[in-house]
C-alpha cells in the first residue's frame, strides 16, 4: 500500500509577499468554478480527470492550435499564469463544481436541510510544481515563482535548517512530490509530501499475535497482547497520571475564569489543548511501542462513536477525549511498520466477563470506591479495563476465522458455539470455545 506524509518547512525572512500569488490563484479558481458550472452538462459527459482538464484548459486558454477560445478573457485577468498553476487551478475548479453537483443531485431527491451553497474556491492554496514553479537551489535554499510587481518571476528564498535537516534524516528512502505553499499565523511554510510503498503483514489468522487496545478516560489505554487460540502474552497499561492531573488543572483554570465572568481566555483554552493533544501522542507511541516489542500483525480498536450530545457528570472530560486522533495516529504508524488495523464491535466489551459469566457490576455497584474494578458474577474481582481488552482481541479473530470458513462449516460452529453468530455478545470464553470446536473438527 502507498502511504502520504507531509512535513512542513519555514520560509525564512518573507511574510506579506506571497499574499498576491495566493490572491491571484483563488480568483482563477473562482473564475474556472464559473466556466465548470456553464459547461457542465458536457463536463460531466467527459471520463478521466486529464481529459476534463484539458477540455476546460481549450474553452479558457489562447494557443497556437486554439486561437479562439470560448472565454477569451481568462488569459487577460491572468496574464503569463504558469502553466502547471493554471492546470492546477482547472483540476481544483472541477473538484469542486463536481461535488456541488452531486451534493445538490441528492438534495432534489430528497430535500432535507438548506440547499447546497454555490462553490466558491475558499481558503486554498497552490501547488509548487518543480522546475517550473519550484526549484532546489542548495540544501536550505530554493527559488519559487510567484506572483510580484505585477508579473510572474523567480524569488530567492532560505529554508529552515531544523526542518530540511529533519526530512533529509527522516525522509531520505521517500518519494518527494511537489511541495504546497502553506499560510499559518503570520509564517509562510512549503508543506513537502512523502509517498512510500510499505507491505503488510500477510501472516494467516492461526499465527498472528495481535495487539488489543481498550482506550478510556482513567486509564488512557490498556493493552493485552493476545493470540488466536485466547493466549494471553502480556498485559500492559498506560496511565499517564501526571499529564492527567495537568490537563485537570487547566480545566479548573478555565472554570475559575469563567465563574468570574470571563468568556475567551484563549491562552487557557490553548494551554488545556496542548496538554490534550500530548496525552494522545504519548498513548500512541505507547501502543506502538508494544506492538513493536512482540512484532505484532495486528492491532485491534473497537468503534467508539462519538456522535450526540454528552451527558452526566463526566461529560466534559467525554468532549476532550482525544479517542480518534489515538487511533488516527496508531493506524499511520502501525502501516508504516507493516502491521493491520481492524476496528470490532464495541457493545458490551466492558459490561461482559470475559470468562463468560455475564454482566458485571462495575463502581459503587461492585462496592468499589474506583470505576476501573468490576465484580464478576461468580465474585470475582477484576480489572475491567483488561476485560474488554480480552473481548476486543477475541472478536477479532472471531470474526476473521468465520470469515476464512465455508458456509456448512459456519453454520456448524455456530451451532455448537451459539455466541459466535451474535459479535455483540462474543467474549474471551467464546474464542476458547471456538478453538475447542476447530481442533475437534480437524481431528
Amino acid at each position: 500500500m502507498k502511504i502520504y506524509s507531509t512535513y512542513s518547512v519555514k520560509i525564512k525572512h518573507y511574510n506579506s509577499i506571497f499574499k498576491n500569488t495566493i490572491s491571484v490563484y483563488r480568483h482563477a479558481v473562482d473564475y474556472l468554478i464559473t466556466v465548470c458550472l456553464n459547461e457542465w452538462k458536457i463536463l460531466s459527459l467527459i471520463d478521466g480527470s486529464l481529459l476534463r482538464q484539458q477540455f476546460v484548459e481549450r474553452l479558457c486558454h489562447s494557443t497556437k492550435d486554439n486561437p479562439s477560445p470560448r472565454y477569451p478573457d481568462f488569459d487577460m485577468k491572468f496574464y503569463k499564469m504558469p502553466s502547471y498553476m493554471r492546470r492546477s487551478a482547472i483540476n481544483e475548479a472541477i473538484g469542486k463544481v463536481s461535488s456541488y453537483m452531486g451534493n445538490l443531485s441528492n438534495w432534489m431527491k430528497n430535500p432535507v436541510g438548506s440547499r447546497p451553497s454555490y462553490p466558491k474556491a475558499g481558503f486554498i492554496y497552490p501547488a509548487m510544481y518543480r522546475t517550473v514553479m519550484y526549484d532546489q537551489t542548495g540544501k536550505y535554499t530554493a527559488k519559487i515563482k510567484v506572483y510580484i510587481r505585477n508579473t510572474w518571476d523567480w524569488i530567492n528564498i532560505e529554508l529552515k535548517k531544523s526542518d530540511m535537516d529533519y526530512i533529509c534524516r527522516r525522509c531520505n528512502e521517500r518519494k518527494q512530490c511537489a511541495p504546497t505553499l502553506q499560510k499559518r499565523g503570520k509564517e509562510w511554510f512549503l508543506d513537502f509530501p512523502f509517498e512510500e510503498k510499505v507491505k503488510l503483514s500477510n501472516t494467516s489468522v492461526h499465527d498472528q499475535t495481535f495487539v488489543a487496545v481498550d482506550l478510556g478516560i482513567n486509564t488512557a489505554a490498556t493493552v493485552s497482547v493476545m493470540r488466536p487460540d485466547g493466549t494471553i502474552l502480556g498485559r500492559h497499561f498506560c496511565s499517564l497520571k501526571r499529564e492527567t492531573d495537568h490537563l485537570r488543572h487547566s480545566i479548573n483554570r478555565i472554570k475559575k475564569a469563567q465563574q468570574h465572568g470571563n468568556r475567551k481566555m484563549p491562552r487557557l483554552w490553548a494551554k488545556a489543548k496542548g496538554i490534550n493533544r500530548d496525552i494522545a501522542t504519548k498513548t500512541a507511541n505507547f501502543i506502538i511501542e508494544t506492538a513493536v516489542l512482540y512484532n505484532a500483525d495486528a492491532v485491534v480498536f473497537e468503534h467508539l462513536d462519538r456522535k450526540g450530545k454528552a451527558r452526566g457528570s463526566k461529560k466534559q472530560r467525554l468532549k476532550l477525549w482525544r479517542s480518534q486522533e489515538v487511533q488516527s495516529i496508531v493506524t499511520n504508524k502501525a502501516h508504516r511498520l507493516g502491521m493491520h488495523i481492524s476496528i470490532v464491535n464495541a457493545w458490551g466489551t466492558s459490561k461482559l466477563a470475559y470468562d463468560g459469566s455475564g454482566y458485571v457490576l462495575r463502581g459503587r455497584d461492585g462496592g468499589f470506591n474506583t470505576y476501573e474494578l468490576c465484580k464478576f458474577q461468580n465474585g470475582k474481582t477484576y480489572n475491567c479495563d483488561l476485560s474488554a481488552s480480552y473481548n476486543i482481541g477475541a472478536r477479532y479473530f472471531i470474526r476473521e476465522i468465520l470469515k476464512s470458513l465455508d458456509v456448512n462449516s459456519r453454520l456448524l460452529i455456530e451451532a455448537k458455539v451459539p455466541q459466535c453468530s451474535k459479535r455483540s455478545t462474543s467474549t474471551l470464553s467464546t474464542l476458547i470455545n471456538l478453538n475447542a470446536e476447530l481442533m475437534s473438527l480437524a481431528a
